[in-house]
């Protein structure tokens, strides 16, 4: 019993080593993410990522380093890992705000509606994402309501016609003007009691 017990523990160390190895670079990434070095910051977040494999706060501070540095997609895909890992759930709400945070800023709003959303499933009293996803409705809502206004405000467009369409029309229209100007012609009897011109 004791042989098994000593295998389990000496089985222990190599992942406790790499652990506190991972929390190290941890570390040496906040300070440079502190001093805006994201780059370096995400080379610790990465080295972190690689010792511990699904650590959901190395993968936080590796979307939040990719977000300061343009890389929306890659912040999301961490973002994601970081939600899916993590043991607690303001954790995993952090970041799913964060990802919708990320969606916001690409103008996809459905996206981060859902983000929000799932961030108060697990964090109901996060007001600022309550707050992010007020605004995100209210701006989905505005949207819908332009479309609906500049598509009544288009006019209905006819249908295209082909050459020979276009000349029965024609034809038509010249028939109608040609009838127009008999029954003007016909009409323009002069009335009783008008003096006619006298040149």
């Amino acid at each position: 019993m004791k042989r098994k017990a000593l295998i389990c523990f000496l089985g222990l160390v190599p992942f406790c080593l790499h652990a506190q190895q991972a929390n190290e670079d941890i570390s040496k990434g906040n300070e440079a993410y502190r001093k805006q070095e994201y780059g370096k910051a995400g080379s610790f977040y990465q080295r972190a990522l690689q010792k511990t494999p699904g650590n959901p706060v190395a993968a936080f501070n590796y979307g939040n380093t990719l977000l300061k540095e343009n890389k929306q997609e890659e912040a999301i895909e961490q973002f994601e890992a970081s939600a899916n890992s993590g043991k607690s759930n303001p954790a995993k709400a952090d970041a799913l705000y964060n990802k919708g945070v990320v969606y916001t800023k690409q103008k996809k709003l459905d996206e981060s509606i859902g983000a929000y959303k799932s961030a108060l499933r697990l964090n109901p009293a996060d007001t600022l994402a309550r707050q992010n996803l007020q605004r995100a409705l209210n701006e989905k809502q505005k949207k819908q309501e332009q479309q609906k206004q500049d598509n009544s405000q288009q006019p209905k467009k006819q249908p295209k016609m082909n050459k020979q369409q276009v000349q029965q029309m024609l034809n038509a229209l010249q028939e109608q003007e040609k009838q127009l100007q008999q029954r003007m012609q016909k009409s323009k009897v002069p009335a009783p009691g008008q003096p006619e011109k006298d040149w």
